[in-house]
């Protein structure tokens, strides 16, 4: 009969196993597919705009593009219910990711045409290429979800930001390095046909097997694919613990949110750097020290579940932002530079896998795309409503003003925090045995 400790030990999560499943390295290709888009509407562009004597506040209005993915749970549904003519062939997941990956690839072809001396077209292909990235993560999130039980989205979401980080290295650092020598309208083709890479990966993936029958009419349509992801929530927590959790999930990513967008391009280059300098620390040195941090995480939660570990990560990633204050007394030092992108990736990297685990365990797989989609919104909006602001504040306060309000921020998210620790702290790790 084997003893408590054995039996202890026996139920304890195999982190090894977790990694090294099909589905996790699938999820790195698939990563690197959601990575590549995303800073070529936000800080990458800021670079483009402000070379092209671009304001401040006109940069971080139109970098703000990426704000297009808070608002994805709007068309998350048609992912749910509607299958594509054409694509549809290809499954529910698949013919889509493939639709939005394409997508992509013809508004990043377009930008590279229109170019900022185009301002107002060039915008409309930015939201393009933000609008099918969007679409990208809303199908790839449901995949991962439908792909594996609970107990391995940690191990999924760390391999995911393995390849979600290099797909950022090759569109952030990648991209800065070449703009010291290439124009960037040759850079955003060239981006365009990695973009590829991920085509290839979505027509060699298998379907997630997930069945929803086809609604009879065009009332239970709607129902089914409108109201009821919605009503779902709300009946499986009770109206108090649904709305204190939907209050936390706005807030506890504000600090993160508030320094992914425009404001930080700039920012390095106010404080004297060169491209290629904040393209070797902040995009290349930065990414594998972000991706170390994604696989603590990861590890983290599939040791300790989602909620435990994702109370301490936000303390520490928001904390994390009063590290650029460094830079405003170190203008140039590439030594400051390098704590501060340290530090901060490093616990960016560390909230992602028990952001993503807990948002996946609150879904109904029955409406995948619709709730992720919901939910994931709804922690990106309020930090990417205040990066729109963030020229104006900078303005006002200084770049030292604006991080210390983003520290700040957290705190409401941690009274929620400890509001909600009865209901989530059962949230124990499953063994992948």
């Amino acid at each position: 009969m084997p003893t408590d400790a054995g039996g202890a030990a026996a139920r304890k999560p195999s982190i090894w196993r977790s990694f090294s499943e099909p589905a996790a390295w699938t999820m790195c290709l698939l990563g690197f597919s959601s990575g590549l888009p995303f800073l070529l509407v936000a800080g990458t562009l800021a670079f483009w705009l402000k070379e092209n004597g671009i304001v401040l506040k006109d940069i971080t209005m139109i970098a703000s593009a990426g704000m297009t993915y808070a608002f994805k749970f709007v068309w998350a549904p048609l992912l749910d219910h509607w299958r594509l003519p054409g694509f549809g062939r290809l499954g529910q997941r698949r013919g889509w990711l493939l639709l939005a990956q394409l997508g992509v690839i013809v508004g990043l072809l377009a930008m590279a045409a229109l170019t900022p001396h185009q301002l107002m077209p060039f915008v409309a292909a930015t939201l393009l290429v933000a609008f099918m990235g969007a679409t990208q993560d809303i199908a790839i999130d449901a995949y991962r979800i439908e792909i594996a039980p609970p107990s391995a989205q940690g191990a999924l979401v760390a391999t995911y930001s393995l390849g979600y980080r290099l797909g950022l290295l090759v569109a952030g650092a990648l991209a800065l390095i070449l703009a010291d020598h290439i124009p960037w309208t040759t850079i955003y083709t060239l981006l365009s046909a990695v973009m590829l890479l991920p085509v290839l990966t979505t027509l060699m993936i298998r379907e997630p097997d997930i069945r929803r029958p086809a609604p009879a009419t065009w009332r239970q349509a709607m129902r089914e694919s409108v109201l009821d992801p919605f009503t779902d929530f709300f009946r499986r927590y009770g109206w108090a613990v649904a709305g204190l959790t939907l209050l936390f999930i706005l807030l506890f990513k504000v600090p993160e949110q508030a320094i992914i967008g425009g404001v930080m391009s700039p920012f390095y280059r106010d404080m004297g750097f060169s491209k290629t300098e904040i393209g070797a620390v902040t995009k290349i040195y930065g990414i594998w020290i972000g991706i170390a941090g994604a696989f603590a995480g990861g590890a983290a939660v599939a040791r300790w579940g989602a909620w435990r570990t994702l109370g301490v990560c936000i303390v520490l990633e928001s904390c994390s932002n009063l590290l650029y204050l460094m830079l405003l007394g170190h203008h140039g030092n590439l030594a400051a530079l390098t704590m501060a992108i340290s530090g901060q990736n490093f616990a960016e990297g560390l909230l992602g896998p028990p952001t993503v685990a807990f948002l996946s365990l609150l879904v109904n797989r029955q409406h995948t795309a619709t709730q992720y989609a919901l939910l994931s919104s709804l922690v990106n909006l309020p930090g990417k409503a205040l990066g729109f602001f963030a020229g104006g504040i900078v303005t006002a306060m200084g770049y030292g003003g604006y991080f210390v309000i983003t520290v700040f921020s957290m705190l409401p998210a941690m009274l929620l925090f400890a509001c909600l620790w009865r209901r989530f702290s059962k949230d124990e790790p499953v063994s992948s045995g």
